[in-house]
């Protein structure tokens, strides 16, 4: 059994420090776990009042008749020891540990002192200096960010406080359901190591997305996301690869972010995606999470604009990715449906007269070809067709397949190009702005796809050594 899962599956939940007061953040904790459903007991302990939101208060943890797991600490820093020898002594599991004024600020020796008291009573960990954390398969959302996150299967674990806060918000946004949001901060216990164990047996997880400043056990993190590389995608925005931006995330999290290029040599050892950019990191997952593991390599471009697709071969050899020739009979079928003049190399080009109809018969040609792996399809607005019209046809072309096959779509335009792409992410296609965007996601899948045979095949050769 995982040490961490009466975090994410408490029976009970106290929140040290629920206020009545709407400003503070112990009462925006409570009023999301509430609100939000969570169907566990729910204990606010504030000793200064009778009831919290209906919910009756109590003066201590230990007051508590009740089974609570899980312990919620939003008081000043001073009085956090003082917390966790009460729900230590109670029996509590965890400690979300909310308070800031800890290693981040130089008050190393207090952040030792609680790790060492929880230790004492055989209690984990969160934090300290966090937003809280969100479990989606159990409606539970102990943040003070925003409440209604989107349910899905991405886990996201993230060092930063403000910056995972406003990526929660981004995520609705972009139509990116959530399985878990995890606020590290200054990983006093609890570290991406610990929370990668976990998502690899949770069966609601399948991409977890790390935004990392720095870890202490670097081995022991290579060596789990090696393991949970061979079964689910791990992509990591990596911070502080500048001199400039190791020293903030040294006044962040009192983290040490460490040689760049250690990171990246690590993170290929185990298996993980490396994104530069919150945009970047955003648009792997969404087509590691909504698109099926491909095959092969074999990528066939389908555009409306010879520019789009220069950009798009450029893009996907830059990662690696090199096109070729499509299948004979792909081109047999499609030269039926285009003009003389098409060009039916690799990418296929409709010409920019192509009407809806012509994207919804190529794409669903090679959606059902076998010796296609996956399919980037890229439309540059035109007068002769509308973006969602485009879009519409290729979500019903996909559908209709009946073949599920790694897609890619770039909706190049104005005002209507991205409506349309909100409607394809709604209904779980990968939608971009831009043909650059879209080859970079898809060319992350075929990466990780080389990274996870490459695990497996050295898992195979240790196996049979020993």
């Amino acid at each position: 059994m995982n040490s961490l899962k009466d975090l994410f599956h408490p029976r009970g939940i106290a929140v040290v420090g629920a206020s009545k007061d709407p400003t503070k953040i112990g009462h925006i904790i409570l009023k999301n776990i509430v609100e939000y459903g969570y169907k566990g007991g729910i204990y606010p302990v504030n000793p200064t009042v009778s009831e919290v939101m209906g919910l009756k208060s109590y003066p201590a943890v230990s007051t508590i008749s009740d089974k609570v797991d899980v312990v919620v600490v939003s008081v000043p820093n001073v009085k956090v020891l003082d917390v966790i020898d009460d729900a230590g002594k109670a029996g509590v599991k965890h400690a979300v540990v909310i308070a800031s004024g800890f290693k981040e600020v130089g008050n190393i020796e207090l952040e030792n002192e609680l790790v060492r008291r929880a230790r004492r009573y055989g209690m984990r960990v969160l934090g300290p200096n966090i937003f809280g954390y969100v479990y989606t398969p159990e409606r539970l959302n102990a943040t003070f960010g925003p409440r209604d996150v989107i349910p899905g299967n991405v886990a996201f674990i993230t060092q930063s406080g403000a910056l995972g806060i406003a990526l929660m918000g981004s995520t609705i946004l972009e139509g990116i359901g959530i399985s878990a949001i995890v606020s590290v901060g200054n990983k006093s216990d609890i570290d991406d190591a610990d929370l990668l164990e976990f998502f690899d047996e949770d069966p609601n997880t399948s991409v977890v997305l790390i935004y990392m400043e720095g870890v202490s056990d670097g081995k022991r993190f290579v060596n789990v996301a090696s393991k949970i590389s061979m079964r689910k995608p791990v992509v990591v925005i990596k911070s502080g690869r500048t001199e400039a931006g190791a020293r903030a995330a040294a006044s962040h999290t009192g983290s040490l972010a460490g040689n760049v290029l250690l990171y990246e040599t690590a993170f290929k050892q185990g298996g993980v995606l490396s994104a530069k950019s919150v945009e970047e990191a955003f648009d792997f997952v969404k087509t590691l999470s909504w698109n099926p593991l491909p095959h092969g390599e074999r990528v066939v471009v389908i555009t409306n604009g010879g520019g789009a697709g220069v950009q798009a071969s450029d893009t996907l050899a830059d990662d690696g990715i090199h096109l070729e020739k499509p299948p004979q009979d792909f081109v047999e079928e499609v030269k039926k449906i285009v003009p003389p003049f098409a060009s039916l190399a690799n990418p296929v080009d409709l010409t920019g007269m192509a009407p809806e109809d012509w994207y919804y018969r190529s794409v669903k040609l090679a959606v059902q070809n076998p010796e296609i792996d996956a399919v980037l399809i890229l439309y540059c607005h035109t007068a002769l067709t509308s973006p969602v019209g485009v879009a519409k046809a290729v979500s019903k072309a996909i559908e209709e397949a009946g073949v599920s096959k790694p897609v890619s779509v770039a909706i190049i335009g104005g005002m209507e190009a991205y409506e349309a792409i909100r409607y394809l992410t709604s209904i779980r296609i990968p939608a971009y702005p831009t043909p650059e965007r879209a080859a970079h996601a898809l060319a992350a899948q075929l990466k990780y796809r080389r990274y996870r045979e490459y695990l497996m095949k050295k898992e195979h050769l240790i196996n049979k050594s020993s």
